[in-house]
């Protein structure tokens, strides 16, 4: 399809894969890029509220027009070939941004790495953000076997920057088999930190003084380095000045990641669904001080880790708000509640029809210094980001 379509990258091209941090770098990257005085286009997945989110041009989702165009294009030179959802809009959104005349290109991959639709291009430089348990019926059940899946977008030759700071040595074996030149958390480039600022040191270049990212969590300095370490390696193709990266850090947005609403009582949204990312929202909910209970919303799809994601959290939550997720992959309230019961006995759970009307339940029965918490699968949480909108 790509080829009956002419679809070539004439710019610079990163491409982000991991199983968490994806989102967070490739916001990092457009950001600072952006705000160096580039256009850039970012492809990311899944979308939240609207699908145009998972094609912004210059800072902006692209219009229903721009897209349908390129719905269009795709469809016409499919003939009888089958294209997953997935393949049918990279295709279109890739297309578009080939059109658009743009400095950069940043792509997230939807899933793995080896065989996603976005490792169809050879990215000028490839970032793989963590390595954890996630999609196991799609990429394997091992770190070691996930590694490997992922580590399929390096390419010969080329800057290929791992972010986690204990890489499973399947990604690192692939990594030296084809030549890649490999940027090692800990080995090629770092971070330093206090309370006021932070540091980046990475091969030939250091950046001081720099401003903690906009993005709040426990994991946003690691995820910035790796883009910092990627905007390194492509320094000869698109040099960004020290303003920019200070700009750039302190104006990204990425909803749901550990997204605190202003107000009373405190309203924390996080898509974290998978047991790393729950590890890591435990990390961050620990952080944020003493609230005097937490009422969380939450749903999951059924081929996630369910009860290790239980498991991480059970101890930062008091009640629990469950509704069903809708579609084949989707997990009844009842379902929910009775894994929550059985892992986490002494928590109140409720079950509710729909995500809105859990939450609305939520925001009733607590009390202005309590918490809420909107977490887990992305369709539980748009549907929490609707009502609050």
């Amino acid at each position: 399809m790509a080829e009956r379509l002419g679809l070539q990258l004439e710019v610079p091209t990163i491409i982000v894969g991991g199983t968490n941090g994806k989102g967070s770098t490739c916001a990092l990257l457009d950001s600072i890029l952006r705000a160096a005085g580039y256009r850039v286009g970012l492809y990311t997945s899944p979308h939240l509220l609207q699908f145009n989110e998972r094609a912004r041009v210059d800072g902006a989702d692209a219009s229903d027009a721009a897209l349908v165009e390129q719905f269009e294009a795709v469809e016409a030179v499919r003939g009888d070939a089958t294209l997953t959802y997935f393949e049918f809009t990279t295709l279109a959104i890739v297309r578009l941004f080939a059109q658009s005349k743009l400095d950069a290109i940043v792509l997230e991959v939807g899933l793995g790495g080896r065989l996603d639709a976005v490792n169809l291009f050879d990215a000028d430089v490839s970032v793989v953000t963590s390595v954890a348990l996630d999609h196991t019926d799609y990429l394997g059940d091992t770190r070691e076997q996930i590694g490997i899946e992922k580590a399929h977008i390096y390419r010969r030759g080329r800057p290929a920057i791992c972010s986690d700071p204990l890489p499973p040595q399947s990604l690192l074996d692939h990594a030296h088999a084809i030549g890649a030149d490999l940027w090692q958390f800990g080995r090629d480039f770092n971070y330093q930190g206090d309370r006021q600022q932070w540091s980046y040191a990475g091969r030939k270049m250091r950046r001081s003084s720099l401003p903690y990212p906009a993005l709040r969590g426990a994991n946003q300095l690691l995820n910035a380095s790796g883009a910092l370490a990627a905007l390194e390696a492509l320094s000869g193709k698109l040099p960004v000045p020290q303003q920019a990266v200070r700009q750039g850090l302190l104006t990204v947005q990425l909803p749901a990641r550990f997204q605190v609403l202003p107000g009373r009582p405190a309203v924390v949204l996080d898509v974290a669904h998978n047991p790393h990312a729950a590890a890591v929202l435990a990390q961050n909910l620990d952080m944020m001080g003493f609230f005097p209970a937490t009422h969380a919303v939450f749903g999951m799809l059924r081929d996630k880790d369910i009860d290790s994601v239980i498991e991480k959290v059970k101890d930062k939550i008091d009640h629990w708000h469950v509704a069903s997720t809708v579609g084949v992959r989707g997990t009844t309230g009842a379902d929910l509640a009775a894994r929550i019961r059985a892992i986490a006995p002494h928590s109140a759970v409720h079950e509710h029809a729909s995500f809105a009307t859990a939450y609305d339940a939520a925001l009733k029965s607590a009390e202005p210094d309590d918490r809420i918490l909107a977490f887990g699968s992305f369709l539980s949480v748009a549907e929490v980001l609707r009502a609050v909108s």
